[in-house]
């Protein structure tokens, strides 16, 4: 039995990171449904701020219900996660279109937070914190 080669909606499969979560985002041409870990994003992150983080690259672009997004995430928190998802969404809408790239850089929206937790210090309580501090 010959099988059909019938061509699959374009897609591309990019990488964001923030802190210490990583969202891997799978983007195609599709209605505006964003999709993260199995449920609908809003439902997913719970905050109206993650909402409005994770569609500021569509917002951007135009291209809010022109593109359908499958996001895995893992590691970190919800706030983490949302800023690795917004940077795949980024560079996933570059891949679609490298005219996007402009009006994505200057809205500050193709680089990564370096950001990251101090770690501990041996000798003190936390990364900068001391223990009190007794005269005598």
């Amino acid at each position: 039995m010959a099988t059909i080669n019938t061509p699959s909606p374009t897609k591309f499969i990019t990488v964001g990171r923030r802190k210490t979560s990583v969202a891997r985002v799978i983007i195609s041409e599709g209605t505006g449904k964003i999709e993260v870990n199995g449920f609908d994003a809003d439902v997913y992150f719970g905050r109206e701020t993650s909402g409005l983080i994770i569609r500021m690259p569509l917002e951007t672009v135009g291209a809010k219900d022109k593109v359908d997004i499958r996001a895995k995430c893992s590691g970190g928190g919800k706030a983490g996660q949302a800023g690795a998802l917004r940077l795949g969404i980024a560079r996933a809408l570059v891949k679609l279109d490298p005219e996007n790239r402009m009006s994505l850089a200057k809205a500050g929206l193709m680089t990564r937070d370096p950001r990251m937790v101090e770690r501990k210090k041996y000798g003190r309580s936390g990364a900068r914190k001391r223990f009190q501090f007794s005269k005598r």
